[in-house]
């Protein structure tokens, strides 16, 4: 019987679990054994009693959890320690951000350990219920509205009182993939008017049918501006000009600008410039999504928030799924249990079939070696 191990999260800031007792339960259920680290769920609210009622066993170190896994499941990339506890051909299953963590993934290679990056999961049919990025990304857009909300400082909604009415907040979301439509829903259900841009045409159709209102450059290029897998493509220089004048007086109309533009690999787009920030009204807030890789708001600061002399805010909260832990490890948790029935054949057995169409795309090191082609030196 195959062990998958789940430690805790070392990472500053990670209060997210890669399992959880449901999820315990059906990895059980599949025919795998579950090891958890003793406290691993502590900061997502999950007791280790809960993790052993649902017949997992618990290990007093990250060490005793990996003496005898055959899988390890992590949110983020295994820290060196954990790495020279593994195994070699030990699988293990994570968020690796493999393009910018190069030194994880040398352990990971090191260690001879067969390492899925799980933001490699192709965007298929089939992969659909694995898609962490979705799952995470959902989540982060709704928490964005909330962080952005409790910044603001006024009301969101429009309010008629006997002393008078409140006009209702504008928002205005840059980036709708699944962070924005979420953004967008939350913005609207907290009562505020409602605005969205992005370069793939085919998120108009998607931002009007949630209330709000589309803006951007409908030209040539923009028609163009979708990746086969559903990601924006970066846009030309000339295009992004055209956009900036567009959406530069939009901007100085705001009260909350929440940014969400990511392109895979690469630093996070700039969308918003210091002179489209400097317009915007003393108390204005911006949440910067992007942050993480780099940010999309110039003036953005990772961790922090920070105030411009006009009185703007600048939000650049990292890891905002973790800041709803509970039911973020619970999503990324069941994309796991997903995951972890491709490690399986027809009869059940534990035998993975590294030609699987999402193993071999999530695939990033394995024998020794960095084994993904968007990945080699």
């Amino acid at each position: 019987m195959p062990t998958i191990a789940v430690t805790r999260e070392r990472r500053a800031g990670e209060t997210r679990v890669a399992a959880v007792p449901e999820t315990v339960r059906k990895l059980i259920a599949q025919g795998f054994a579950v090891t958890i680290e003793a406290g691993a769920g502590t900061a997502a609210s999950y007791a280790d009693a809960d993790y052993a009622a649902a017949g997992a066993t618990l290990a007093k170190t990250a060490k005793d959890a990996l003496a005898k896994a055959d899988i390890l499941f992590k949110v983020r990339a295994p820290e060196p320690d954990e790495i020279a506890a593994i195994k070699p051909g030990t699988l293990v299953v994570a968020t690796l951000n493999p393009y910018v963590d190069k030194a994880a993934l040398a352990g990971l290679a090191k260690a001879k350990a067969s390492a899925f990056a799980m933001e490699f999961v192709p965007r298929i049919t089939r992969a659909q219920v694995m898609d962490v990025l979705s799952s995470q990304a959902n989540l982060a857009g709704y928490r964005a509205v909330i962080e952005g909300a409790e910044a603001y400082g006024r009301a969101m909604p429009m309010m008629m009182t006997a002393a008078g009415t409140i006009a209702a907040a504008k928002v205005f979301i840059m980036g709708v993939g699944v962070a924005g439509l979420q953004a967008i829903a939350t913005a609207r259900r907290l009562g505020a008017v409602v605005t969205a841009t992005d370069v793939r045409p085919a998120t108009k159709e998607q931002v009007e049918s949630l209330g709000a209102k589309f803006l951007a450059v409908e030209d040539e290029e923009f028609k163009n501006a979708q990746t086969a897998g559903g990601y924006a493509k970066e846009m030309s220089p000339e295009y992004q000009v055209k956009q900036a004048e567009l959406v530069s007086t939009h901007i100085a109309k705001q009260d909350m600008v929440i940014t969400t533009a990511l392109i895979p690999g690469r630093p996070a787009p700039k969308l918003v410039s210091a002179a489209q920030v400097a317009s915007m009204k003393p108390g204005s807030v911006i949440v910067d999504l992007a942050i993480e890789q780099g940010g999309n708001v110039v003036g953005a600061k990772l961790g922090e928030v920070a105030v411009t002399k006009n009185g703007v805010k600048i939000l650049g909260v990292a890891n905002l799924p973790g800041r709803i832990a509970a039911d973020a490890s619970a999503l990324y948790a069941r994309n796991l249990v997903a995951f972890a029935g491709l490690f399986l054949d027809k009869e059940g057995k534990f035998a993975p079939d590294y030609e699987d169409e999402i193993l071999k795309a999530a695939l990033v090191t394995r024998g020794g070696a960095v084994v993904h082609p968007n990945l080699k030196s």
